[in-house]
Parts: structure tokens; C-alpha cells; sequence
């Protein structure tokens, strides 16, 4: 079960021979060295570590510029573990789209959009009020709790609040094409973040 960093670059169409579009995401995926080894033997639990993303080394710490270095890797911005991933990789080896396939089923993990402090309409799709005869309940939640019982707002009711800047995984996404000479992967379909942003690329199983 193949695993890779990349970088999302941005959305885009891709015409196919029967002149089908398809829409897909461009990412930049790898190379990724790999620095690390996780077995059950020694570490009670198997993964591999990845590097990806070329930066100065003064943007890094010592220590990690000595882990990066007893792996043989340059400095790396992002250093990420695949659970249950370690297969046959040794450290020392690199990771590239040419682990994965075109039609493989893929799902891409990363951290969404951040949308601010917004309110129950946008952040949980509630229904608005009515927005005629005098109405001051246009966009406000509506009732949460009543006087006599429970005479208090329960615990995780939806309301307003952060919304985005999560963890989000999006799941059954295909690789529509590959090009190992420019290490991008096109995958079908949206992918969480921003441009720019780094996401991990596993096999969805």
C-alpha cells in the first residue's frame, strides 16, 4: 500500500481521447526520501517516515537536521509517519508517483480551509427564518434548550463557532494521470486545503 507527501497545486480540466472532461486536482507528490523505519520488534508498531518539501536549513532545528542527515535526506520542511505502511522500504530509499498506478482508488488527507467564526447557516446548513412581516429571526439559530427542563443549553449542541481549519480526509479519489518526469499526480476531483497546502497521499483500500 503505497503512501506519499505532496503539495497541492491547484484545480484544473483535463480533456481525455473520447474528449470527455474531467475535473482534477494537480499535485506535486514527492520525491520523497524516506527517514525512517517503524517496526513492531523495536518501536511496538510498523511505518514509514517521509520527508518532502526542500527548505534552508535554518528553517530547522538541530535535532531535526540530524535525523534528516543520519538518513541520508536534505532538509525537509514536513516529516510525516504512515501507519501500516512500511512494506519493503528501507531508509535511504525514495518514494515517487511511480509507486502508484492510473485508476488506482486513493484517499488524500489534509488540513481544510480555515472559514473564521461563522454562524449556524454556514457552518452546520441550517434552514434560515423567515425573511418577511417583521422578522428578527432571519439567520439565529432558533431555540436550544427550554426554561423549565432542561433550564440549560446540553452539551454539543451545533452552534456558532470555528469553522474549517481541520483534519479532513477525503476518501474514494482516482489517479486520472501521472507524470513521473514532473512529479505531479492527477487525482479526480476535489482535494482538502488551499494552494500550497501539504496533504498525505494513501491507497484507499
Amino acid at each position: 500500500m503505497p503512501a506519499i507527501l505532496a503539495k497541492k497545486l491547484g484545480m484544473t480540466q483535463l480533456f481525455l481521447e473520447d474528449g470527455t472532461v474531467e475535473r482534477v486536482t494537480v499535485l506535486e507528490a514527492g520525491p520523497c526520501p524516506v527517514t525512517g523505519v517503524r517496526t513492531h520488534e523495536v518501536d511496538g508498531y510498523e511505518a514509514v517516515q517521509l520527508a518532502f518539501g526542500s527548505v534552508k536549513e535554518k528553517y530547522l532545528t538541530k535535532p531535526e537536521l540530524g535525523h534528516l542527515k543520519k538518513a541520508g535526506a536534505p532538509p525537509m520542511r514536513l516529516v510525516k509517519e504512515f501507519r501500516d505502511e512500511a512494506g519493503e522500504h528501507l531508509v535511504g530509499e525514495t518514494v515517487t508517483v511511480e509507486n502508484f498506478e492510473v485508476g488506482q482508488k486513493v484517499k488524500i488527507s489534509g488540513t481544510s480551509k480555515g472559514k473564521g467564526f461563522q454562524g449556524t447557516i454556514k457552518r452546520h446548513n441550517f434552514a434560515s427564518g423567515p425573511k418577511s412581516h417583521g422578522s428578527h429571526n432571519v439567520r439565529a439559530p432558533g431555540s436550544i434548550g427550554a426554561s423549565a427542563w432542561p433550564a440549560r443549553v446540553m452539551k454539543g449542541i451545533k452552534g456558532p463557532g470555528q469553522m474549517g481549519n481541520k483534519r479532513v480526509t477525503q476518501k474514494g479519489l482516482e489517479i486520472v494521470r501521472l507524470e513521473p518526469g514532473e512529479n505531479l499526480m492527477l487525482v479526480r476531483g476535489s482535494v482538502p486545503g488551499p494552494r500550497n497546502g501539504f496533504v498525505e497521499v494513501r491507497t484507499d483500500a
